[in-house]
């Protein structure tokens, strides 16, 4: 039988135009774009289609707009027919997934991933925090560099463990340049700093944590109707009050995605859709199993595609 899961990318993944030939050609792909406007009172579907790329990188900005267009897709494609057995999402992309499962609805998940954004853009003052990419290192070894940095001083962790062979460090821009030197001197093949607007996933999110944890109480949140694995602890997330406390450490913890994808290869997930603007995570989960069988939908041609391989598929036997 085949299982499929859907998931949804994170930062980064954004571009001008995301979504742009489903909204042009579908009133209800339009329809979700209109939503999102509503509910923010400001038009985020003009930055999607518009731009300028520089106003839509913004993480307040670019967390509603990922979300928008990864929720669309899924429609589209459950509309097709299409219905995933599990849902999981990286970081920001983890809000797609719980609406896509009847945990949030629509219109609340993109008022508080603004607020997520805005809280995490306070947090720490642009220039001051960073990320860099470390490949070819293990993650014990990772942790012993963090650790030996942090302590001496400049605050740097582990963010994300996203496949094997590539991990992201997030702290203070001290912290990142020397964790990348001493990393690549103690075997790292590479270090990449990322263009980011603050260190997601680290300590130094914590303060953000709390606002996002008030803004959490005013919302209503349902029992999943499909199962998600969390970013956290890479689990299936069931109680809604485990679901709220996952989303409010999500912001200062490190994204176990290559672990989310174990898992979910575990219980027979063997198809993995990427919804949305992009190609990173279906990247990563071929990394992980290479026999997973990954498809991207960001148009009406990869939709095609992803409709044309579902008639293979074995999904009700």
């Amino acid at each position: 039988m085949t299982k499929i899961a859907f998931i949804f990318p994170g930062q980064g993944s954004q571009t001008v135009g995301m979504g742009q030939e489903f909204v042009e050609n579908t009133a209800e792909s339009k329809a979700f774009y209109e939503s999102a406007d509503k509910a923010l009172g400001f038009e985020l579907s003009k930055l999607m289609l518009e731009g300028p790329a520089e106003e839509l990188t913004l993480t307040y900005h670019a967390q509603p707009a990922l979300l928008t267009t990864g929720v669309m897709v899924a429609e589209k494609i459950r509309t097709a027919g299409i219905t995933p057995h599990y849902v999981a999402g990286h970081s920001l992309g983890e809000y797609g997934a719980l609406v896509i499962a009847g945990v949030l609805s629509f219109e609340d998940a993109v008022s508080v991933v603004h607020k997520r954004g805005l809280y995490m853009n306070e947090a720490v003052p642009a220039g001051q925090g960073a990320m860099a990419a470390i490949l070819g290192m293990e993650l014990n070894d990772l942790h012993a560099v963090t650790e030996k940095v942090t302590t001496a001083g400049d605050a740097v962790q582990v963010a994300n463990v996203n496949c094997p062979g590539q991990i992201v460090i997030s702290g203070t821009k001290e912290g990142v340049e020397k964790a990348s030197v001493a990393a690549k001197e103690a075997g790292a093949k590479r270090a990449i700093p990322l263009v980011v607007s603050g260190p997601f996933h680290s300590e130094l999110m914590r303060p953000s944590s709390e606002k996002l944890r008030a803004t959490l109480d005013g919302i209503t949140l349902s029992a999943p109707q499909i199962p998600v694995i969390g970013n956290v602890m890479a689990n299936e997330l069931q109680d809604l009050s485990a679901i709220q406390q996952e989303l409010v450490e999500q912001v200062y913890s490190a994204v176990q995605w290559e672990a989310s994808v174990r898992e979910m290869i575990a219980n027979g997930v063997d198809v993995f859709i990427e919804c949305g603007p992009g190609k990173v995570l279906s990247g990563l989960v071929k990394k992980i199993d290479r026999t997973a069988a990954t498809y991207c939908v960001y148009d009406e041609a990869s939709l095609e595609a992803v409709i044309e391989a579902s008639k293979e598929w074995t999904i009700n036997a």
